[in-house]
Order: structure tokens, then sequence, then C-alpha cells
């Protein structure tokens, strides 16, 4: 990492041999070397590229020439950590961040800024940045606040949406619906990411989806670390696509409703964590 226009420790570690360290002090850089190593694999293993487009499980491109480096960088690391790619706990390194994203400093370090406030990583002067823990009692807060404000938002997008913005969400419910039946979880969470914004960018309330942008990453993360235990992609799935299709139907009664199933869902399913811990 850089600091203040200085070598950080990763580049000293290649180049610099100590000559004075207690055993202890060598077993630590001996360790400390070993997780570097393992996140650089681990980054390398989800074949990201700068400036280019991933696949999802169906072959379908994921678009992002249209989004800057810091929001691709963003997207890259998110969806590592959400997949549980970067486990609780993990140490990310900035330099091997930027290293395998091919990416600079400067957006690398703003996506990381962004995920902290996230709360996806916590990031700790002079110690290092780790990714978050989980904890189910956190996301039943989380539960009773999104079933409040995104009410508002489902309302709100059902009445506003433009139709451009409705033949967007019909196309996001048929491929949910794809996704429910193929199981394909990877696919699910990417479509859910393209969902949550639209559904804010359509309610035309900027206030209400800045607010819930930063809640879902957790909630998909829960929901990945937790789902294999009871194979409920295609539930999960299918109540997305009837919050997609019926708001855009128009119908705001409907829409909240749906809505409504999806939130018990969340519920019972973060509920269960928590009867399990």
């Amino acid at each position: 990492m850089f600091q203040n226009g200085k070598l950080g420790p990763l580049k000293l570690a290649r180049i610099t041999t100590p000559t004075r360290k207690s055993r202890a002090g060598v077993v630590e850089c001996q360790a400390d070397t070993m997780r570097r190593s393992a996140t650089k694999k681990t980054i390398k293993a989800a074949g990201f590229v700068r400036g280019g487009t991933s696949r999802d499980r169906t072959g379908n491109r994921i678009r992002e020439q249209n989004q800057s480096l810091a929001q691709l960088a963003y997207n890259q690391i998110e969806e590592l950590i959400v997949t549980l790619t970067l486990a609780p706990g993990t140490t990310l390194y900035e330099t091997i961040l930027c290293e395998d994203l091919k990416m600079g400093r400067t957006p690398v370090r703003e996506a990381l800024q962004r995920l902290a406030h996230d709360k996806l990583i916590t990031i700790i002067p002079r110690r290092g940045t780790f990714v978050t823990e989980i904890d189910a009692r956190d996301q039943l807060k989380l539960v009773e606040l999104r079933r409040e404000v995104e009410r508002l938002i489902v309302r709100c997008a059902a009445r506003r949406a433009t139709a451009e913005q409705r033949g967007e969400f019909l196309r996001i419910a048929d491929e949910l619906e794809r996704a429910a039946d193929e199981g394909d979880d990877v696919g699910f969470l990417r479509l859910d990411r393209r969902l949550k914004p639209l559904l804010g960018v359509a309610a035309r309330n900027e206030y209400a989806a800045a607010g819930v942008a930063s809640w879902h990453s957790l909630s998909r993360r829960f929901w990945y670390y937790r789902y294999k235990r009871l194979h409920d992609v295609p539930i999960a799935a299918r109540l997305h696509a009837a919050v997609a299709r019926t708001v855009a139907a128009g119908d705001e009664l409907v829409a909240t409703a749906a809505l409504d199933r999806l939130i018990d869902y969340v519920e019972d399913f973060s509920r269960c964590a928590l009867d399990d811990a």
C-alpha cells in the first residue's frame, strides 16, 4: 500500500531483508506474507479484469462500460465479499487489489471507502482493512428498517416509473424467474443488484434510495451465507420477480403486498439463522 507517496508494506516485504528480528517477528512476517498470497490468489481466481465485462452462468454479459472505474472496482470487490470469496475476517491489501483488478490506487481506494460505509469492511488505521463478520441480530435490525422504507420505495416506483423503466422491470423479472428455474445463485445476486437501484431511481426519491443502498449488500451476503442450507434460490428469486412485475404493472397495493411477502421471507430466514446460532 502506498502511503503519503512512500512505498507501502507489500513492496517493502518484497525488497527488504530484515537483519535483526525476534523469532516471533519472523513468524509474523511469514504469516503476513502467506495471508497476502492467499488474498491475491482468491482475487485472481474470480477472474475480474479492468474495464471488461464478466459473464454470469447463463453467458449473459454484465455491461459496465458506462460505469466509472471506482464503481467498477466497488462492484467487483463487493461481489467477492458478498459471495464469500473474500470471507469474513479476511485482510485486504490495497496493492494486491490494484494489481489484480488492474486499476490505479484512486478508484480502488474510493471503492474501499464506500465498502467501509456499507459496513462490508472495516478500516483500522495502522492495523489494516478487514472484511466484517456476519451477525444475524444485525440482519433482523435491518429487516425492521427495510420493511418500512422499501414499502415507500415500491409504492412510489409503481406510481412514478417511466415506460422504459417498466420494461426493464419486466426484463429483470423474466431473468429472475430463469435464475429460479436454474438454481443460479450468483446470477440471482447480480439481478438483485440491478433491481434494487432501479427501484430507487423509479421511485424518484433519492433520499430513500440512498438510505437503502448500503443495506442491500449486507443482506445479500447474509443470504448467500445461509441459503445453501435451505436450497431456496427459487423461493428468493421468484419473490423478487413478483416485486419487479407488480411494480411494472403500476398497482401500488399489489406491489406493496409483494414486497411484504419478500420481507416476511427475509425476516423468517434471518430468525432461523439466529435460532441455529
